[in-house]
C-alpha cells in the first residue's frame, strides 16, 4: 500500500484589529454609507474615492492632485465653507484634520492604508464631537497581520508616477506611499499666457502602528509623518505642507460594555507663496510669501460603554486643543519684500456627551446629547518694516469663549426584511479656526482678510429616508438643514486704495474679510442603489442638485 504524505499544517493568520470599541448600532438611523477597503483602492487617492458616494465633494471641486493644501477638504451635501473643514476626517477616533486650518492632506493618507470609511452625513453631536458640523468621515485603518497586504505600483502621462505599500507582522502595520506628477497647466487654451505652468506635486507620506496588550487592555501606538510640495499652476506661485502625528489609543471590551482612551498630537506647517498676474497674463510678480506657518494640535478623548439586550448607552469626554502662527514677507515693492508680519493664537473645545440605543428588533431608537465649552485667546498680529525693523503693527484681540449644546435624535422602523423607514433631527457647531480667525492671504491681486472677533457656526438638520435590501439594496434621503452665522468671505472694498490694517490693494483687486455673515437654507434628496452578483458589484448613486439660499441677512460680526 502507497504511504500518504501527511497534509500540509494549517496556518492560521493572526489579524490584530486597532483597538476600538464595537459601534452602539444607533449611527443606521442617519444617513450613513460604509466604503470597504475594495472600493477605496479603485483611486490612488482617498479625497477621489470618497467623493462617488451621494451627498459627498470636494472642497471648490478640486482633487488634491491640484488643489492647494489650504482647500483640501470635504464638502458634504454642499456645504462649503471659507475653509476646508466644516466636515470631520478621524482615524481610528483620532482627528486628522489639520490644527492650523482644518483642511486635510489626503497624500498622508493612503488608500492602501485603510480598512474602511464610513460616511455620516449631516451633524455629528454625539460622539464625533465640535467639527462635525455637516457631518464626519470616519475612517478604520488595516488589521496588523503577517506579510504583504496592499501593494500598487502605477505610471501615467505627465510624469505621474506613485507607488504605495502596507505591510508587516502580528502586531506591526507600515504603510508608505510616494507620487510625483509633472501636473498639468490650469489655464487652457487662448487665455494662457507665459505666466501659466504645470501644477506639479511630489509626496511622500509613511505611518507605522505598533500595538499589543497592556494591563490587560488592546493598546496602539501610531506614528506617521507626511510631506508634499506642489506648483500652483503660475510662475513662482508654490506650497509645501508637512507634519506629523503620534495617537497612543487603549480599549477593553468586558462583559456587558467596555471603555476606551485615546491621547493624540498632530503638528504641522505651510509655506505658500503667492503672486500677482500681469495683463495679458504675461508674467507674474511675488505678492506675498507665507514662509512658515506652524502649528501644532493636542486632544484627550475618553467613553464607557454598556450594553444590554435591549439597550445600549455610551458615555464620554473629548477635548481638543490647537496653537499656531502664520510668518509671512509682504509689500512687494522695488524687487523686495518691505514687510514683515506674524499672526495667530490659541483654540480650545472641550465637551462631554452621552449616547443611548434601544434596539427591540424591526425598531430602532438613538438619542444623544453634548455640551462643549469652546475658546480663543492669545490672539497677535505684529507687523514690522523689514529694512529697518520698526513695528507698524501690533495688534492683540480679546479673548473669546463660550458654551454650547448640540444634541441629535433619530428613529428607524423595519416594515418588512425589504423595506425600512428612518427619521433624524440634529444639531452641531464648528469653532472658527486659527486659519480664518488669524490668517490673512492673497491670490492674485485680490485680498482675504482674517478676523479674530468670528464666533462658531451652527447647523441645525432635519432629514427622512426609505430604504430596502431584498436582493438590489438602495436608499433615498431627503434633508434640510439650516446653517446659522456661516463663516463666509466678505467684500469689503474694492481697488486700488488703501485700506484699515489690510494696507493697499492694486487696481483690479478685491478686498475681502471672513465674516459671520446671515443664515443659509439648503435641502436637497440623495440615492444610492446597488447589487452584488457573483464576480461583480454594481453601484450607482445620485445626488440632484440642491437648493441652498440666504433666507436672512445680519449686520456682520
Amino acid at each position: 500500500m502507497p504511504i500518504q504524505a501527511p497534509p500540509p499544517p494549517e496556518i492560521e493568520a493572526v489579524i490584530v484589529h486597532p483597538p476600538r470599541l464595537p459601534p452602539l448600532g444607533g449611527e443606521a438611523v442617519f444617513a450613513v454609507q460604509q466604503l470597504d477597503a475594495e472600493t477605496l483602492k479603485t483611486a490612488p487617492r482617498l479625497d477621489a474615492a470618497l467623493k462617488r458616494a451621494p451627498g459627498v465633494s470636494l472642497f471648490r471641486r478640486t482633487g488634491s492632485d491640484a488643489a492647494n493644501p489650504t482647500i483640501q477638504g470635504l464638502s458634504l451635501r454642499g456645504i462649503a465653507p471659507s475653509g476646508a473643514g466644516r466636515a470631520l476626517v478621524t482615524l481610528d477616533g483620532a482627528p486628522v484634520n489639520d490644527p492650523f486650518g482644518g483642511w486635510v492632506i489626503w497624500s498622508a493618507l493612503p488608500p492602501e492604508g485603510l480598512a474602511s470609511a464610513t460616511i455620516v452625513r449631516g451633524a455629528g453631536a454625539g460622539p464625533y464631537g465640535a467639527g462635525a458640523l455637516t457631518g464626519v468621515v470616519a475612517l478604520e485603518e488595516r488589521p496588523t497581520r503577517e506579510g504583504l497586504q496592499a501593494l500598487d505600483v502605477a505610471l501615467g502621462q505627465r510624469g505621474e508616477g506613485r507607488a504605495a505599500a502596507a505591510f508587516g507582522t502580528e502586531g506591526l502595520l507600515i504603510t508608505a506611499a510616494a507620487e510625483t506628477s509633472d501636473g498639468f497647466t490650469p489655464v487652457r487654451g487662448a487665455a494662457r499666457g507665459a505666466a501659466d505652468q504645470p501644477a506639479d506635486l511630489e509626496s511622500v507620506s509613511a505611518a507605522a502602528r505598533l500595538q499589543g496588550t497592556f494591563a490587560g487592555a488592546e493598546a496602539a501606538l501610531r506614528l506617521g509623518g507626511f510631506q508634499e510640495r506642489r506648483g500652483a499652476g503660475l510662475a513662482g506661485a508654490r506650497s509645501t505642507a508637512s507634519g506629523g502625528s503620534a495617537t497612543l489609543s487603549l480599549a477593553k471590551i468586558l462583559d456587558g460594555g467596555g471603555w476606551r482612551a485615546q491621547a493624540w498630537l498632530r503638528s504641522s506647517d505651510l509655506a505658500n507663496s503667492s503672486v500677482a498676474v500681469a495683463a495679458g497674463r504675461a508674467a507674474t510678480t511675488p505678492a506675498s510669501q507665507q514662509y512658515a506657518t506652524p502649528a501644532v494640535g493636542w486632544g484627550l478623548n475618553a467613553a464607557w460603554q454598556g450594553r444590554g439586550d435591549l439597550w445600549s448607552w455610551e458615555l464620554g469626554a473629548d477635548a481638543r486643543f490647537a496653537q499656531g502662527k502664520a510668518q509671512e514677507r509682504f509689500r512687494y515693492q522695488g524687487g523686495v519684500f518691505t514687510r514683515g508680519r506674524e499672526s495667530g493664537g490659541r483654540t480650545s473645545v472641550a465637551g462631554l456627551y452621552a449616547e443611548v440605543v434601544r434596539d427591540s428588533g424591526d425598531l430602532l431608537l438613538t438619542g444623544g446629547a453634548r455640551v462643549d465649552s469652546w475658546g480663543q485667546t492669545d490672539a497677535i498680529r505684529r507687523e514690522r518694516d523689514l529694512a529697518t525693523g520698526a513695528r507698524t503693527l501690533n495688534s492683540a484681540a480679546p479673548d473669546r469663549s463660550g458654551v454650547l449644546p448640540t444634541a441629535r435624535f433619530g428613529a428607524r422602523w423595519r416594515f418588512s426584511d425589504a423595506v425600512w423607514l428612518r427619521g433624524a433631527a440634529y444639531a452641531g457647531f464648528r469653532a472658527p479656526t486659527l486659519n480664518e480667525l488669524h490668517r490673512p492671504f492673497r491670490v492674485g491681486n485680490d485680498v482675504t482678510e482674517a478676523n479674530p472677533g468670528l464666533k462658531p457656526e451652527t447647523l441645525y438638520g432635519v432629514e427622512t429616508g426609505v430604504g430596502g435590501e431584498a436582493g438590489v439594496r438602495w436608499t433615498a434621503t431627503l434633508f434640510f438643514n439650516r446653517l446659522v452665522d456661516p463663516i463666509t468671505n466678505v467684500t469689503v472694498g474694492v481697488g486700488p486704495g488703501t485700506f484699515p490694517v489690510a494696507g493697499f490693494v492694486p487696481a483690479g483687486g478685491t478686498l475681502r474679510q471672513r465674516r459671520n455673515a446671515g443664515q443659509i437654507d439648503a435641502w436637497g434628496l440623495e440615492a444610492d442603489v446597488s447589487r452584488d452578483f457573483d464576480q461583480v458589484s454594481l453601484h450607482a448613486a445620485a445626488r440632484p442638485p440642491m437648493r441652498v439660499w440666504t433666507a436672512e441677512r445680519r449686520r456682520p460680526s
